[in-house]
């Protein structure tokens, strides 16, 4: 069965900016050895065997420990604690690379799947802000870096699994507590980006 989602998506990494990550198509090593982040995801609109996913938020935190291409990355899921069970089982299916999708390119690189985990998840945006919280596990931010005319400068063509065009931003404050993965900064020196999005499968 066909499922599609759109809405919008920032992350944090523990990367110095800019990651070479996204550089270097997942084969660059990261700048602090390993790779943390939390990806904030904001459905507006969605559907998957007949359920509606308007409206859910959730966060896939992942951690690689060396460049994301060699694999064996840890990734677990966040997802609001005001989505229904068959909502939750849609979002993970989807986030999981088990409906295939974009984020079924990136399952052979999964080694563990650590889960789900369900907290209220609050995605904030205030112009070229970007804010995700869910309680005591993720509470992240970013700002994007700016054009003189005040726009947030972007990488093209990307291939990254979420969407090909990345704004490029600076993580505000990250705090990962979660999956055992654990990350905390707050010098406005790390990786960040957002984006709009629309996957299908």
């Amino acid at each position: 069965m066909a499922w599609q989602i759109s809405g919008h998506y920032m992350e944090t990494c523990n990367c110095e900016f800019l990651c070479p990550c996204v550089v270097t198509n997942i084969q660059g090593m990261p700048t602090e050895g390993d790779c943390k982040a939390a990806l904030g995801m904001m459905i507006e609109r969605g559907e998957k065997d007949g359920v509606s996913l308007d409206g859910v938020n959730f966060i896939a935190v992942m951690q690689s420990q060396g460049p994301m291409g060699a694999g064996n990355m840890t990734v677990g899921l966040v997802i609001d604690e005001s989505a229904t069970d068959e909502q939750a089982e849609a979002v993970a299916a989807i986030a999981s690379g088990q409906a295939g999708g974009p984020m079924g390119m990136m399952a052979p690189l999964v080694g563990k799947f650590a889960g789900v985990a369900r907290a209220k998840v609050a995605i904030e945006r205030d112009g070229e802000k970007w804010s995700v919280r869910a309680g005591s596990l993720v509470n992240e931010a970013c700002a994007g870096v700016l054009n003189m005319e005040g726009k947030a400068l972007a990488i093209d063509n990307a291939s990254h699994p979420v969407a090909a065009r990345l704004a490029l931003a600076k993580a505000t404050l990250s705090h990962f507590h979660v999956f055992g993965i654990d990350w905390d900064d707050e010098s406005g020196t790390r990786n960040a980006h957002y984006a709009p999005f629309a996957w299908s499968g």
